[in-house]
């Protein structure tokens, strides 16, 4: 059963989790595993991709449609519903390998037992489409009304975003359409259905949704079915979304619902067939890998369109739908090596999104690209300057996640590096990628601080990866990717002497002649914190170890409420050597070459026990460096404990007062990292693949694909060695 997630019983409590767990998508939207009688009560949504409204004085999140699944059937008038029914049996069932979601519940009713089977998904072939098929019988005949539609009064954390709803109607086919509050987006959802069955039809409207009750007399034993073709088009797709929604849904039906999901089925036959891991003697860390890999495949912008993937994926408007340096350090890697050309898609948005970060440096005083902490469809900073609220007084707390994160601008130009080296495509760079890139270094070249006491430049009043400590001088992870950033500037100037044309016409354009010799000043004199000659220890920033140093234990104890934020000015974990997760520990693994495995080990186990793993991008960066330094059963615990995360449930709920809830993409990049590039020791260096297995005790063997410009390569490990040939 490594490919399917099952959750059997009526489990009321686990609701919105259940919602997250059996999450089905198609990179433009995210439909939640929810019931289909459920409402905004229930957390029901369908998350669409890139585009978002502002209600009020309220955060920027994004978009949720309006929901064209909802589905309520009753018996002699009374509800079959989950949540009020007495029920005999339930299961919800995903099926990964397929991307379908299934339902089964049997009620008790006063005629007998009442069957409801549902089936759903995304349409991988067309990301307009959602598509499902709804079966229901009964024990003993009786009267049914069947009541299905389209629900847009829909749940939203900083809503309402829709008004002024209209309703369509013609044949089998229904249409919601709504209009978005701050950008007038318009949003539309079309439904068309097919039945097996006769019944009395009438068309219910109301203020925000369109629905057809269908009454008739159903015999015992008797299967009827329905399916429901759903298209959801908006105002940044096609000038007429209604007309385009209605126009999609109904063609959908006309093919046939087992015609589509057959089409569906075999295109991520086609993904799974370069992205799974095959793990040989642990069924459980197969699932758990497998259904990171799910979700990462889910959320992928497949079609081209300018989006990335936020930092809570396509389950919600969490963390306001926004594009974190989760994407570029967590997920890419993932993608580049089993779809290059979705990386690109991913990189892509960065080039496009230049100008926001451009804006956000103008607006701090620098020059250059300073790319946003929670960017939006233009680049823009969704992070306000209070973005965690005070448990016991309510008020927002000033926090400077905004500010001082600059190791942003790092992990973006990382990204789009990356990217080139793996594909040497360099049209990357021509049409922006080094446009980007150069950017990124100037604003470091603007930001850094020279200190001529000690003749060099520092990087002052930061915030690294452990946001637990704000404002802190020379975070060796910032200070060291800001340097990777200006020497990778210098190299991308010297890729494009292929292009002499375009690398002068570029230089022009930025006015960069000036900046060329300041970047080769600042890569001689930015100070990179370095490991002591004694301990072998990198200070994580300037005074770190005069820090209290206690326990992740006693500072827990120290809360006075559950919820309680533990960075910032007064948090319980400031003035400690608590760090919420991987920041040295990061730096190592990101350039483990540059390191002694004693240092990485020293390290390792110097910051392990101080990290509160506060965010679930912690525990892979210390499963690969565990890797690294050849202790898989170090590892092993920490790559479970991502790969698991949204299985479990087992994630922080809250920052402060703040719904941080839903899945956890770049966890499921991480799991994918530590099993490929740590258990398997996978690397790639000047175009040959090599692999250095450090399997865990319990695995025999592992197999899995990768794509290298247009090749496919197969790679097996096992703890004797492993192999790797081309397909």
């Amino acid at each position: 059963m490594s490919w399917h997630v099952i959750e059997t019983g009526r489990q009321l409590e686990k609701t919105v989790d259940f919602g997250n767990k059996f999450l089905i998508g198609n990179g433009y939207l995210g439909y939640r595993g929810t019931m289909e009688e459920y409402g905004k009560e229930e957390l029901v949504a369908c998350n669409l991709a890139g585009i978002y409204d502002q209600r009020g004085s309220a955060w920027r999140e994004p978009i949720n449609a309006p929901n064209g699944f909802y589905t309520q059937l009753f018996i002699d008038n009374q509800a079959m519903d989950l949540r009020t029914s007495e029920v005999i049996t339930h299961s919800q069932e995903l099926d990964m390998q397929r991307a379908v979601h299934q339902r089964k519940t049997v009620f008790a009713e006063k005629v007998g037992e009442v069957t409801i089977e549902s089936e759903r998904f995304a349409s991988s072939t067309d990301n307009h489409l959602l598509h499902m098929r709804y079966s229901f019988s009964l024990e003993k005949t009786a009267r049914v009304r069947l009541v299905t539609g389209i629900d847009g009064d829909i749940w939203d954390i900083n809503g309402p975003h829709l008004f002024d709803y209209d309703e369509y109607s013609e044949g089998q086919t229904i249409a919601v359409s709504a209009v978005s509050g701050e950008l007038k987006h318009k949003i539309a959802v079309a439904d068309t259905i097919s039945r097996t069955f006769e019944a009395e039809e009438q068309l219910l409207e109301t203020e925000k949704g369109v629905f057809r009750q269908l009454d008739f007399t159903a015999q015992a034993g008797v299967v009827y079915q329905l399916t429901k073709s759903v298209a959801i088009y908006t105002s940044q797709d096609t000038k007429e979304p209604l007309d385009e929604a209605v126009k999609a849904s109904f063609s959908a039906n006309q093919f046939g619902y087992e015609v589509l999901k057959q089409a569906h089925e075999a295109e991520w036959q086609n993904r799974w067939s370069l992205s799974d891991v095959e793990i040989e003697g642990d069924d459980e860390a197969q699932l758990a890998l497998r259904y990171s890999i799910y979700q990462l495949l889910l959320t992928a912008p497949y079609h081209g369109q300018t989006t990335s993937i936020p930092a809570r994926g396509l389950s919600g408007q969490t963390y306001k739908g926004a594009i974190f340096w989760d994407t570029e350090m967590f997920m890419l890697p993932f993608f580049l090596y089993t779809a290059p050309e979705t990386a690109k898609n991913l990189i892509d948005y960065r080039i496009k999104t230049l100008n926001g970060a451009r804006d956000k440096a103008k607006e701090y005083g620098f020059r250059g690209a300073f790319y946003a902490w929670e960017s939006q469809e233009s680049g823009q900073d969704a992070c306000s300057d209070y973005n965690v609220t005070d448990v016991f007084t309510n008020r927002p707390m000033r926090t400077y996640f905004r500010d001082k994160q600059i190791h942003i601008s790092a992990a973006v130009a990382c990204g789009i590096w990356q990217t080139y080296l793996m594909t040497e495509d360099l049209n990357l760079l021509i049409n922006g990628g080094a446009e980007v890139i150069l950017e990124c270094a100037r604003f470091y070249n603007s930001y850094a601080y020279y200190r001529p006491e000690k003749e060099r430049f520092e990087l002052i009043d930061v915030i690294g990866p452990d946001e637990y400590h704000e404002r802190v001088y020379n975070n060796a992870y910032t200070n060291k990717m800001a340097a990777y950033t200006i020497d990778i500037a210098i190299q991308a100037l010297e890729r494009l002497e292929a292009d002499p044309t375009k690398r002068e016409e570029l230089i022009r354009k930025l006015d960069y002649q000036r900046d060329m010799e300041q970047l080769q000043t600042l890569k001689e004199g930015l100070y990179v914190p370095k490991p002591n000659e004694q301990t072998g220890l990198i200070e994580q920033f300037d005074g770190y170890f005069d820090l209290e140093d206690t326990t992740v234990e006693t500072v827990r104890s120290r809360l006075l409420d559950p919820k309680e934020y533990w960075g910032g000015a007064y948090g319980v974990a400031a003035d400690t050597q608590i760090l919420k997760q991987a920041d040295v520990v990061l730096l190592l693994t990101l350039f483990k070459d540059e390191y002694s495995k004693e240092v990485k080990k020293r390290n390792w186990q110097y910051y392990e026990p101080r990290t509160e793993h506060g965010s679930s991008l912690s525990p892979c960066i210390y499963a690969l460096l565990a890797c690294d330094i050849g202790d898989p059963e170090w590892a092993y615990p920490y790559f479970m404990k991502t790969a698991s995360v949204d299985l479990t449930g087992a994630s922080k709920q809250f920052a402060g007062t703040i719904y941080i809830g839903g899945t956890h993409p770049a966890a499921n990049g991480g799991a994918w990292m530590a099993a490929v590039l740590g258990f398997a020791g996978l690397e790639i260096k000047d175009g040959e693949i090599s692999v250095n297995p450090k399997l865990p005790e319990k695995w025999q063997k592992m197999s899995f694909s990768i794509q290298l410009k247009q090749e496919i390569y197969r790679i097996e490990v096992t703890k004797e060695g492993g192999s790797v040939w081309k397909q």
